[in-house]
């Protein structure tokens, strides 16, 4: 399996330092271009590539680490995603009153889904803030959970899979209706900071 981030902000850069503490090779891209990432690729070593958005969108693996508003255009370049899973690491938040953004109704991932035409979307990544994301996660004889959830089996497998190799303990929550909705920003779920133990 390739892997791919994009998004090079708190929650990117974290997710890139997991990568690179367990010697899994990660591709990186942001809106700026490969080169603006050159002081982070070298702060975190040779796991971790800069490439651009258009190459990094072939991994088999890309976890979209965007600002939920910017994520219709951090796709744009990308037509089909031919069945290549998209883990959407975002969050829906109005900003100025630091509350869920008015979705009328609709999930966070579904909105992501309708941007990755053809994606196996796996929501993940999401709830943790950046600086607990980014510390080592295994923690006072546990690992820090990550939940997931998403509409594909597989793919919810292989999402699980990379969160081990990353260090962390997954924790399925079944598709993106109740999982999803659970951890979205304003979720009962979003800021928990589980260990799990054994």
């Amino acid at each position: 399996m390739t892997y791919a981030i994009l998004g090079s902000g708190a929650i990117g850069s974290a997710v890139a330092r997991q990568f690179a503490r367990k010697g899994l090779h990660v591709l990186l891209a942001n809106s700026r271009g490969p080169a603006s990432l050159a002081g982070l690729v070298k702060e975190l070593g040779k796991h971790v590539t800069a490439v651009s958005v258009e190459e990094a969108a072939r991994a088999d693996v890309v976890i979209l680490a965007v600002p939920f508003t910017a994520v219709p255009e951090a796709v744009s370049g990308v037509t089909h995603w031919e069945g290549r899973i998209v883990v959407d690491a975002t969050n829906a938040i109005d900003f100025a009153t630091f509350t869920p953004s008015d979705l009328g109704g609709r999930l966070s991932s579904e909105l992501v889904a309708s941007a990755v035409p053809g994606a196996r979307v796996v929501k993940a990544f999401n709830t943790l803030p950046a600086a607990l994301l980014a510390e080592v996660p295994e923690q006072e004889g546990g690992r820090r959970v990550l939940f997931l959830s998403g509409n594909d089996a597989k793919a919810n497998t292989e999402v699980a899979r990379l969160i081990e190799q990353l260090g962390f303990a997954p924790l399925e929550l079944g598709k993106l209706a109740e999982g999803g909705r659970l951890q979205q920003f304003g979720g009962p779920l979003m800021v928990h900071n589980l260990l799990k133990r054994g």
